[in-house]
């Protein structure tokens, strides 16, 4: 008995092995190049040689400090305003070039608020980094209750036995094995500022009073564009996961809610809701997982702009990696990621453990 154990298992691992090859080769030891690399100043095509510089890529990614501007004032000790009224103050690069403020060398502005008369101004190494870690959580936390409760409201209208149902979750379902180059071109003749498709059906549903607005053109909705139709594309993906947990509640639960004279909401709540826990928890890694591997919607629709509005993690990773060829800035990114990933993964594994 034993033997034939043995041998079974030695099948099962000689199947299994060109598998663990692959993942070893194409997502193991890429890993570890990418941090080895990430330590260095590595370039795809330089003639100098490659020399370790510790953690300094990360030092110049991540580093972030906040400065205090005082206003102008005047002989008089009066604040200086400018023709608009709004307080005149110092430029940043008066501190950032001042060699009596070494900390300070190589930063610029990110963005600033007005405490009293003084303004905070956040400055960072690397802004555009910086835009691109910002809009990369922002993305995750809007696209992952949108995408994930679009898709489970979508799995609750198809879970019904219907004449003709099937061509709805056929229809539901078509955007996810359509390219998503195809689909993100698509949207970008719909989000067109001159004639698009968005454009033209808002001003007829206004009479014409609607202005046309570049909507992958403009700093405050290029962003807010690409999670709409992201957050359309995959939601049939994810609501064929949400019907496969509907369709594991056994009926009787429903039977016995409904005798009990049980609302709608008060089914959902303790009899649907329960069923799908599980599934809840695999519609949330896997929407967080591909969220934070947005890449190719940012490369075709907008390139990164306008004005480094829709810079994502990934986006920053290839530009620098092979864009501009800088292998080491491009590993860094790449390693940041993985380990922002990895601690979402920690922190969502220890919430559902919590909840049980």
């Amino acid at each position: 008995m034993a033997s034939k154990l043995t041998r079974s298992n030695g099948a099962g691992w000689a199947f299994a092995l060109p598998g663990f090859i692959l993942l070893f080769l194409f997502i193991i030891l890429p890993f570890f190049f990418a941090f080895w690399f990430s330590l260095t100043n590595q370039r795809l095509i330089s003639p100098n040689p490659t020399e370790f510089v510790g953690l300094s890529n990360y030092e110049n990614l991540l580093g972030v400090s906040i400065l205090t501007l005082e206003p102008r004032r005047d002989e008089a000790g009066q604040v200086v305003r400018d023709a608009d009224g709004a307080i005149s103050y110092p430029r940043v690069r008066t501190i950032t070039r001042n060699p009596d403020f070494p900390q300070y060398k190589g930063m610029r502005e990110w963005f600033r608020w007005q405490s009293g008369e003084n303004a905070r101004v956040v400055v960072a190494k690397d802004v555009v980094f910086m835009k691109a870690l910002t809009n990369t959580m922002l993305f995750v936390l809007i696209i992952v209750p949108l995408q994930g409760g679009g898709a489970l409201g979508l799995a609750l209208l198809i879970n019904q036995k219907l004449r003709g149902i099937n061509a709805f979750r056929a229809i539901y379902f078509t955007p996810v094995v359509i390219s998503i180059v195809v689909i993100s071109l698509l949207w970008r003749f719909i989000y067109d500022g001159d004639d698009g498709l968005l454009n033209n059906v808002l001003a007829a549903l206004t009479f014409g009073a609607f202005e046309p607005i570049d909507w992958l053109g403009n700093t405050d909705t290029a962003l807010g564009s690409i999670i709409v139709m992201s957050a359309w594309q995959a939601m049939g993906f994810h609501m064929v996961i949400w019907l496969s947990g509907l369709q594991t509640i056994p009926a009787t639960l429903y039977e016995v809610a409904a005798i009990e004279g049980s609302s709608s909401w008060q089914t959902f709540r303790y009899v649907t809701w329960p069923g799908l826990r599980n599934t809840a928890v695999l519609v949330l890694i896997v929407i967080t997982m591909q969220a934070f591997a947005l890449f190719a919607q940012i490369d075709v629709m907008t390139n990164g702009g306008p004005l480094d509005s829709t810079q994502t993690l990934v986006f920053q990773a290839v530009e620098r990696g092979y864009g501009k060829q800088d292998i080491s800035g491009g590993s860094t990114i790449s390693v940041i990621l993985f380990f922002i990933v990895l601690l979402i993964s920690l922190v969502q594994r220890y919430l559902t453990r919590e909840k049980r």
